[in-house]
């Protein structure tokens, strides 16, 4: 049998910003279909990592090819490629003046090209996969947090990714309200979503990841299948960061 290509591969990324290096030779792949989490402690260079992927930020060095393009290129179009990896923020970004489904279709117009039309059918659709077909015309100073970020989700998942980045989603949200945002994210797995998070909810990284990732101080120090990342870590760094997020 012939392995599929990673639809992720990042590869001796390092990234300095001035004198500080905050990524020192990661390397990642990521097959199609896969949810890996990466995790560690504050600094770790987590969410730099996500924002090279994306190219949000230029790595100083190394290669990223995302289902098939060359991030890293000077002849990728940038937009374009950012239209196959959605990637949803701790801050939900969302316009204010907007309703939630004028946020969720702004990037299919404006971007995508679609009529203003086909945006709304595929925005409506993108709101009730979120759960959330009924707020359509709510402006997000009517919504819970965990309502924006479902927003912020469809807003991403409309353009149809192939590949989900998640940099702290439930960070900034009362715990009340995390458990909705999670749901939308098990759903995602469920369809097949491949999806990279960034987060601290290790019940779901637990639950629901392939594959966690443990970084410390711009590397990746340790990878495995949950069990043996929450349960016996080999490396004395990652078995320190279990102990201590166990003992909250």
């Amino acid at each position: 049998m012939r392995l599929m290509p990673p639809i992720v591969s990042a590869k001796a990324i390092h990234k300095h910003f001035g004198p500080l290096h905050v990524l020192k030779g990661v390397d990642l792949d990521v097959a199609e279909r896969e949810l890996v989490f990466v995790i560690g402690p504050s600094g770790s260079g987590k969410s730099t990592l996500l924002r090279c992927l994306n190219r949000l930020e230029a790595p100083s060095s190394g290669s990223i090819v995302v289902d098939g393009i060359d991030m890293l290129s000077s002849k990728t179009d940038i937009n374009h490629a950012r239209q196959r990896i959605g990637m949803v923020f701790q801050s939900f970004n969302l316009y204010p003046h907007m309703t939630a489904l004028g946020n969720v279709t702004l990037a299919l117009r404006k971007v995508v090209g679609k009529s203003r039309a086909e945006a709304e059918v595929l925005g409506r659709a993108a709101l009730e996969r979120v759960g959330l077909a009924d707020r359509a015309g709510h402006r997000p100073a009517e919504l819970s947090g965990g309502q924006q970020q479902r927003v912020a989700i469809a807003r991403a998942i409309a353009l149809e990714p192939r590949v989900m980045l998640f940099d702290e989603p439930t960070s900034a949200l009362d715990p009340e309200l995390v458990g909705s945002v999670l749901a939308v994210m098990r759903g995602l797995r469920e369809s097949g979503m491949t999806m990279i998070v960034v987060s601290h909810e290790m019940g779901f990284a637990r639950a629901a990841a392939d594959r966690v990732v443990f970084m410390d101080d711009g590397l990746i120090v340790e990878q495995g299948p949950p069990a043996q990342i929450f349960e016996s870590p080999t490396h004395g760094r990652t078995r320190a960061f279990i102990g201590q997020i166990q003992r909250h």
